[in-house]
């Protein structure tokens, strides 16, 4: 089937021929007509097969020219990074269509967006916890809201955005489409679908956590950070091979550790984004990557949903993810559109609970890769790796959080208690009474 053969209007057919799009994924091919139906819809499928335009294209093709003020779609994603993504896709989409849309997040002036927002936007693509904040600004009404979408919502849950998306969905119409996409399923995301969703129709292209099969995964057991950086250092010296990396790491301390390591083998051609780092500077670095203009990106799980980079030859999982899905999702980075790629996981003993999860999960198990003989074994562990000794009475606190409250006294406070002995002398020679209430022993005293 090409796109020729979906019920799409001629302006929606001259924007993806503009982007040399033929052919539907199978995501896209299967989602069209349900949403088209106006059911609610509940997609599964690996990431990087498509799932932004399975859902754009059908709600693109049905939604009609208006001016009124208040959105009649709202797509509600995890990250700042994934609203810029989906607000691009939008765009490409609407290169012949008069739509009013604008991506809401976090780490910029909330007031820019409020008076973006009162203007009037057709589609509002938005963060679940800066959308909350405006809507208690009363910036936007959601009653006009026809098509409700969550992307990634397993992330948003993950994250601690709860309380803001039931807050949201309770301000939606009743009467309205809700639509989901996702590469895995938890049991979070199946009471949150029971509990919103009316009888939704699922499409699974694969059962959730099924990898991809054109990622050639591999798996290196390592003792320690240093001993990963020195084989990050061997494999990414080849960079006929390993031409555009994206390398994942789950701590941001961490991370900004690796990117100074890796920076002084590599200057210049390394990228870092995590929270940690203004909104501005992450955009930039993220843009650079896509690009080409930096071969090395390093960043934590912000992104590793939803974005789409166009071909990352590796995805390099420097730690072992806690929870399986996160592994899912970051080798989702590389492959994509069909494309051969390859996932590298490196693996502590202390990670190795971690990494059973992801086998279980993919129904698989990683092979094994032997160290190369040229990189070097090392013994030398970073703080972070190091063991605490831990206070019995307080196991959350390490010894070593004592900080400045051990120190020594000062001279004027190192004073000896003297006992009563003290308080006898002070006796004899200011001649206290011994009895102060007791009268007659007074009496005698002063004789």
């Amino acid at each position: 089937m090409s796109f020729q053969d979906l019920n799409l209007n001629t302006p929606l057919r001259n924007a993806l021929e503009d982007l040399n799009f033929q052919k539907p994924t199978p995501i896209q091919e299967q989602a069209f007509a349900p949403i088209m139906s106006g059911k609610d819809v509940v997609g599964i499928a690996q990431t990087g097969t498509g799932k932004t335009f399975a859902y754009l294209l059908p709600m693109l093709r049905m939604l009609k020219y208006s001016t009124q003020k208040n959105p009649r779609i709202l797509i509600m994603v995890p990250t700042r990074e994934l609203v810029v993504q989906v607000v691009e896709e939008i765009e490409k989409l609407t290169a012949y269509i008069n739509i009013r849309v604008a991506g809401i997040y976090g780490g910029v002036n909330i007031n820019t967006q409020q008076q973006e927002l009162m203007r009037g936007l057709d589609i509002v693509v938005a963060t679940p916890r800066r959308l909350y904040d405006l809507v208690l600004r009363r910036a936007v009404q959601l009653k006009s809201i026809q098509r409700f979408v969550i992307d990634e919502v397993d992330v948003m849950l993950d994250l601690g955005f709860k309380f803001q998306v039931n807050n949201i969905i309770e301000l939606l119409p009743a009467n309205r489409q809700s639509i989901m996409f996702s590469a895995t399923m938890t049991e979070t995301v199946e009471q949150m679908i029971s509990e919103n969703f009316k009888s939704p129709e699922k499409i699974s292209i694969a059962v959730s956590g099924t990898p991809l099969e054109n990622i050639d995964q591999q798996n290196y057991l390592i003792p320690n950070f240093n001993t990963k950086a020195n084989l990050l250092k061997h494999l990414l010296a080849d960079k006929d091979i390993y031409k555009k990396i994206l390398i994942f790491i789950s701590d941001k301390r961490i991370a900004d550790r690796l990117f100074e390591s890796l920076g002084q083998k590599f200057p210049g051609e390394i990228s870092l984004v995590h929270t940690g780092k203004s909104q501005n500077y992450r955009l930039k670095n993220v843009s650079d990557f896509d690009e080409g203009l930096s071969r090395i990106m390093i960043a934590t799980d912000v992104m590793a949903r939803g974005l789409d980079i166009e071909d990352v030859s590796q995805v390099v999982n420097f730690d072992t993810p806690n929870y399986p899905e996160n592994y899912m999702h970051r080798i989702g980075r590389t492959g994509r559109a069909e494309k051969k790629g390859q996932a590298l996981l490196f693996t502590t003993e202390a990670e190795m609970d971690s990494l059973k999860a992801i086998e279980e999960l993919m129904k698989m198990e990683v092979p094994k890769v032997e160290i190369p003989a040229e990189v070097k074994i090392s013994s030398e562990l970073i703080p972070e790796e190091r063991p605490r000794e831990i206070e019995i009475n307080n196991p959350n606190k390490s010894l070593e959080d004592g900080g400045a409250a051990f120190h020594e006294k000062k001279d004027k406070n190192k004073k000896v208690n003297l006992g009563g002995s003290y308080r006898r002398e002070i006796a004899k020679k200011y001649k206290k009474p011994k009895t102060r209430g007791d009268k007659n022993a007074n009496r005698r005293n002063k004789k």
